[in-house]
């Protein structure tokens, strides 16, 4: 159907269609994982008739995706990558879209004495201190990289462990708590990935409300001078209902099990 209109376009002298109106987001595993994309995405494809696709994968491996111009947007949180992309001309701009937190996540034993940790400093140094296993992904993901920053703000260097209480999996957020419950093992994960995760087993939030854990999210439409074949205005169009009123209450709206696991702070 779609060949035989474009024909037609052509013999009539009318601007033929795009053959697939739909864009792709290459996109963090948080924001897939607990749910967001499932119920925001329809609202936008019924406000505007167009449809989006997502990729998800960790935060380094979305934008390197993004740099090979496979996409059309990009929305992860890891604020220093996000805006370096910029810099480099991959991206047009960044903007704020929404937040949540880290927490670490550990056997309900707590062997390493979290829930008396008074700061995220003192939480990492205790992991450490008692050799207790952590699960870390790996990955250069945004998860990942937070990760390495706060053992770096604790002054430890977990690859001295690596192998021993240092575990790295190379997996995604979900193959990482999956790994994490049946070792008995403790690691840090965004909220809302946690909340709307399964196998907790008997694992749970182990330490949370360092304001060290804030975990921003940002929206980028790739840059069209890099990408050629990228959907400009679709892009844009998506972008810009992400940080509107509508996506924004939209973002607000979605909740697991009556908590909301995103908060809106488009700017």
């Amino acid at each position: 159907m779609v060949v035989l209109c474009l024909m037609m376009a052509s013999m009539m002298g009318l601007p033929a269609m795009a053959a697939d109106p739909s864009i792709i987001i290459q996109s963090t595993t948080s924001t897939k994982n607990s749910g967001l994309y499932d119920y925001i995405l329809p609202i936008y494809e019924r406000d505007t008739g167009l449809s989006v696709r997502v990729v998800a994968v960790g935060t380094g491996q979305a934008i390197n995706n993004a740099r090979n111009c496979d996409g059309d947007v990009l929305v992860v949180h890891s604020k220093a990558d996000e805006e370096q992309f910029v810099r480099d001309g991959f991206g047009i701009s960044r903007r704020d879209v929404m937040y949540n937190d880290f927490v670490v996540i550990g056997p309900a034993a707590d062997p390493a004495g979290l829930a008396q940790a008074s700061t995220i400093n003192d939480a990492m140094m205790r992991i450490a201190d008692s050799r207790a296993s952590f699960i870390s992904r790996g990955d250069n993901s945004g998860t990942h990289k937070a990760e390495i920053r706060l053992w770096q703000k604790a002054g430890v260097d977990p690859l001295s462990g690596s192998g021993q209480w240092y575990l790295e999996t190379g997996q995604g957020m979900g193959g990482s708590l999956n790994l994490a419950v049946e070792m008995g093992g403790y690691i840090l994960s965004d909220r809302s990935t946690w909340l709307a995760f399964g196998n907790r087993g008997q694992h749970d939030i182990v330490f949370e409300g360092d304001d060290r854990l804030f975990n921003q999210y940002g929206v980028i439409v790739i840059n069209p001078d890099q990408c050629p074949a990228m959907h400009l205005e679709q892009a844009r169009r998506f972008a810009d209902w992400l940080v509107s009123s509508s996506g924004q209450d939209a973002i607000n709206a979605y909740t697991v099990k009556g908590q909301q696991l995103f908060f809106a702070n488009a700017r």
